[in-house]
């Protein structure tokens, strides 16, 4: 039998070629890849989503580019990707815990919404006349009596983490965070934690204008949104430290 060109494997269809790959989800992660930085860390008393909108153009319009979203009063997400897939993905989110709400008169447990909208993702890896998407998600919140953060991948696949990222800095920040983080930071802490590994996954180029920091306490399971104010104070309070250990070098 006559085998298939190495190209053939290459097309819009998702195939597996003969060494077991998907070259379009491949190619869906690099879409990723070159996405903002997007951190999320578990803390003791909640948890934090931030991420680095990477202006590139002093004319747009900042207030117009939003990286993290509220899906549920104790849930929201960050992204990194294509803009337009990961809001399809945000908007079905917002939808499954509505028809939750609707069917159970219950809140949708975060790692339940996770599950849901991974396994849409997956879908979209099977059929012909499809795409993966090209984005990924972290979904954090809060439950009755525990803290959630999934990272989702254009494949489908689901993991937890207490600290990830995706996007362009990831390696990166994953450095940080496997020298730094505790299991025992507040959510103080876990913010600056943020900010330090943002720091260095883009060299120190931080800017109160271009950061969205998002956090759910738990204590009052509520998603809230940080002001360009409040993340310029740990933008400041990073950069005065970088700056103390440099005139402390020389």
């Amino acid at each position: 039998m006559q085998m298939m060109p190495q190209m053939a494997y290459d097309r819009a269809i998702t195939v597996f070629s003969p060494d077991g790959r998907l070259f379009q989800v491949e190619y869906a992660r690099e879409a990723v890849k070159r996405g903002t930085t997007a951190i999320g860390i578990k803390a003791i008393d909640g948890v934090v989503l931030l991420v680095d909108k990477r202006i590139t153009s002093r004319l747009l319009d900042v207030e117009s580019v939003e990286k993290i979203f509220k899906i549920d009063d104790h849930i929201g997400a960050a992204t990194s990707g294509l803009v337009a897939d990961a809001r399809v993905l945000i908007d079905r989110s917002r939808v499954e815990a509505q028809v939750n709400r609707m069917t159970y008169n219950e809140k949708i447990g975060v790692g339940v919404l996770a599950k849901k909208i991974c396994d849409h993702m997956q879908t979209y890896t099977q059929y012909g006349g499809v795409r993966p998407y090209g984005t990924a998600l972290l979904i954090a919140g809060v439950n009755d009596d525990s803290i959630g953060l999934f990272e989702t991948d254009p494949s489908g696949t689901l993991l937890e983490y207490k600290a990830t990222s995706i996007g362009a800095g990831r390696n990166v920040v994953m450095e940080v965070f496997e020298a730094q983080y505790t299991d025992d930071i507040d959510l103080n802490g876990a913010i600056l934690l943020a900010m330090e590994a943002l720091y260095k996954a883009t060299e120190g180029k931080l800017e109160a204008r271009t950061i969205e920091i998002g956090v759910i306490e738990f204590k009052t399971k509520m998603f809230k949104k940080l002001t360009t104010e409040d993340a310029g104070k740990y933008v400041q309070q990073v950069l005065e430290q970088h700056a103390s250990e440099s005139r402390e070098k020389t």
